[in-house]
């Protein structure tokens, strides 16, 4: 027996080598926060685009605001910028408050996607006060006030100058790039999606999901009969005398790479001012003038779904930056603070309801699942794209909160299982870590309905609400990782829930309840699950109330007043007799 679990061993480790081949040197190097990356943070982008419509090129550059975390640390930065973009030259910016910028060229090698950028001088530079008297010992330098002084005040900017024809999508959002596309009239409407491509499909920058810039400027140079709408605000509308206009827009709360964006075309404006919890939300709608009597009625949804997410999950994170809903072409997207809609004026999901019990076609399914991502994905982000189940997933579910807050419980119910039947099972939810992988796309129907069985186990809805809040009070404009939010629900709830994540979010397998009557007593056990799994159920009792029965591995006698097995529908598991 030993030699058999040897060899089995042995082939299960040869297919997972074997598996792992497929990831590439680009991958991790897109995928991981490598050495390039480790040693600073990305504090702001300060990007310049000018877009040329005849040939379908940009040219521009960003200028990258820095902190350094390591004192000690390579001599190099890893830019990503993919191909078929070029970088054109990269300026080392230098200085403090009270010093003017010093500007260096740098020198830098291309590897694919990623561009190593080398600093001239790599002598260590103290960048907090903690590194100071270690860099002072090494320098001899004996005025401490001023030393200290100028670690608050220093300045470190790279700017990154490159130009390119940027990748076309094939099909936004899912295969992402840039859309070129004209409205009704004739008149060029463009945009891009990137998530999971990356942001670096377009633009120079830190393309990893770990971290973010603090706060942005986007600089959008189009021609003056097209307007350029981006994230957050506008600051500024300057008409360049060439043919050109510039737009000016600013965010100043974090931001994900991949959410940074524009949208150029013909549009008009409306909007109003919600009364969130936080105040006065400005809530404004761009759309082609030939949608605009349409999307008067259709953005109705709009504050209906403020209401409703602002009750389950918290204040809007970003009221500084504002609210809009952009007309985009295509499909849709989470761009913070720019929502892309594209859903065609429909409820449902392009006029289908993906639950088939038609309580999906009561509401615009773009409008209410791209704008959950502002609190799952914007607000709270993954540092891993392995693990976008806390984006998905809790849009997802997040379709069935709005569902109940105005149509009440049971069709939320109804509303999960219904989009059960758009389960795969193909992989698991949660991906290869370090190699800018995504997991299944599981992580929306399955991942809510793993959600909404939380809920259920937890069986106390004001609990699961607060809950919902705290993960966005805890983890506001923060990266997470898939342990801090599966730990922060464990702990919050005071259930231990590492199982029900193990099971649903890394195997592919549906709990199965066996049971089998034996003398007129019921057994019952779980099987096709991961070790020690032990996930409460409920069933129905002979008087057909719900009760929780709380299976493992091993049989287990049912309790009184139960002659046979029948399982809570809001439970994705199945449920075999063996008798």
């Amino acid at each position: 027996m030993k030699k058999i679990i040897t060899v089995f061993s042995f082939l299960v480790l040869l297919f997972n080598f074997s598996f792992a081949q497929n990831f590439t040197h680009a991958d991790t190097l897109r995928g991981s926060n490598g050495a390039g990356r480790a040693w600073w943070n990305a504090t702001k982008y300060d990007l310049h685009v000018k877009f040329n419509l005849e040939d379908s090129s940009i040219r521009g550059y960003n200028i990258i605001s820095y902190k350094k975390l390591e004192a000690k640390h390579p001599d190099f930065f890893q830019i990503d910028l993919q191909e078929p973009m070029i970088i054109d030259s990269v300026i080392s910016q230098s200085g403090s408050e009270k010093f003017p910028l010093q500007n260096e060229k740098l020198s830098f090698t291309q590897e694919g996607n990623a561009w190593f950028v080398y600093l001239k001088n790599s002598a260590l530079k103290p960048t907090t006060k903690h590194d100071v008297n270690k860099v002072m010992l090494k320098s001899g330098n004996s005025n401490k006030s001023l030393f200290a002084e100028n670690i608050i005040s220093e300045i470190s900017n790279l700017v990154v100058y490159y130009h390119g024809k940027p990748r076309k999508a094939k099909n936004a959002p899912w295969d992402g790039g840039f859309v070129w596309k004209r409205d009704k009239s004739g008149n060029p409407w463009i945009a891009v999606a990137c998530q999971g491509l990356g942001a670096s499909a377009w633009y120079p920058c830190k393309d990893y999901q770990g971290d973010e810039p603090d706060s942005a400027e986007m600089h959008f140079t189009v021609p003056s009969d097209l307007m350029a709408i981006s994230n957050g605000r506008m600051r500024n509308k300057t008409n360049n005398n060439d043919g050109t206009t510039s737009y000016d827009w600013a965010v100043v709360d974090p931001i994900n790479n991949y959410d940074i964006t524009f949208y150029i075309g013909k549009l008009d404006h409306f909007g109003e001012i919600y009364p969130g919890e936080k105040g006065q939300l400005t809530m404004d709608y761009w759309v082609l003038d030939s949608n605009l009597t349409k999307a008067k009625t259709q953005f109705k949804d709009a504050p209906r779904m403020m209401k409703a997410f602002e009750y389950w999950f918290g204040p809007y994170p970003f009221y500084k930056d504002g609210y809009k809903l952009v007309d985009a072409p295509y499909l849709g997207m989470e761009h913070q603070s720019a929502i892309a809609y594209g859903n065609h004026y429909r409820n449902g999901y392009l006029g289908r309801d993906l639950s088939g019990t038609g309580w999906g076609l009561k509401w615009d399914f773009i409008i209410v699942h791209e704008s959950a991502h502002e609190w799952w994905g914007n607000n709270i982000t993954s540092k891993d794209l392995a693990d976008m189940w806390i984006h998905e997933s809790f849009a997802n579910y997040s379709e069935a909160l709005f569902t109940e807050y105005y149509y009440g419980k049971k069709a939320a119910d109804e509303y999960v299982i219904g989009v059960r039947k758009n389960i795969r099972n193909d992989k698991t939810i949660v991906a290869h870590y370090g190699v800018n992988e995504e997991g299944s796309g599981d992580m929306y129907y399955k991942g809510g309905n793993m959600i909404h069985m939380i809920r259920q186990i937890i069986n106390n809805d004001e609990k699961f609400r607060n809950i919902l809040r705290g993960l966005n009070k805890t983890f506001y404009h923060q990266t997470v990782t898939s342990k801090q939010v599966e730990d922060y629900i464990s702990k919050e709830s005071g259930i231990n829930f590492s199982k029900v994540f193990d099971q649903y979010l890394r195997t592919t397998q549906i709990p199965v309840l066996e049971y089998k009557k034996e003398n007129g007593t019921i057994f019952y056990r779980w099987t096709n699950c991961v070790d020690h799994f032990n996930m409460p159920l409920k069933i129905y009792n002979d008087q057909e109330k719900l009760i929780f029965i709380h299976p493992t591995p091993i049989f287990q006698k049912a309790p009184k007043g139960v002659s046979e097995i029948k399982a809570d529908q809001n439970f994705y598991v199945e449920v075999k007799s063996l008798s």
